[in-house]
């Protein structure tokens, strides 16, 4: 077991971090879930365009959007099997996001260059929930 001086700042579900600023939390430092948020940050202004178009397609990239944000939130709270059940719908539910987003600029509800910062982020988000759920053996 590593000597609890070289844990310090490093993020645990199972103990607060040494050194936190005040009102960050061990959820903060997680990659994934802050490009989440910055994911869903970048959605909202392609929302409304694609509401006005196709309001079940807009429905759907926002239920998919939070639930990718809420998944990976309540799987850094798991262990185990749950923890990896949670991180693989997230990552599922960003792969739906990121369709969403392609159907959107291919029907023409929004322009493919306004989509491209939530599409790299979402590939970012897929491609660290694939190592989270697929570790080297």
């Amino acid at each position: 077991f590593p000597c609890p001086t070289r844990l310090a700042g490093r993020p645990t579900a199972r103990r607060p971090m040494k050194g936190r600023l005040e009102g960050e939390t061990v959820m903060s430092r997680f990659d994934a879930y802050d490009l989440a948020l910055q994911a869903a940050s970048a959605l909202r202004p392609l929302l409304d365009p694609i509401n006005r178009r196709d309001p079940d397609l807009c429905r759907q990239m926002r239920r998919a959007a939070s639930s990718v944000a809420m998944c990976l939130d309540e799987g850094s709270q798991r262990t185990g099997r749950d923890r990896f059940h949670l991180y693989r719908v997230a990552a599922g539910s960003a792969a739906e996001v990121r369709t969403a987003l392609a159907l959107a600029a291919t029907w023409g509800y929004i322009a493919q260059p306004q989509a491209a910062p939530a599409h790299a982020l979402l590939d970012r988000i897929v491609a660290i929930l694939w190592r989270l759920t697929h570790p080297k053996r």
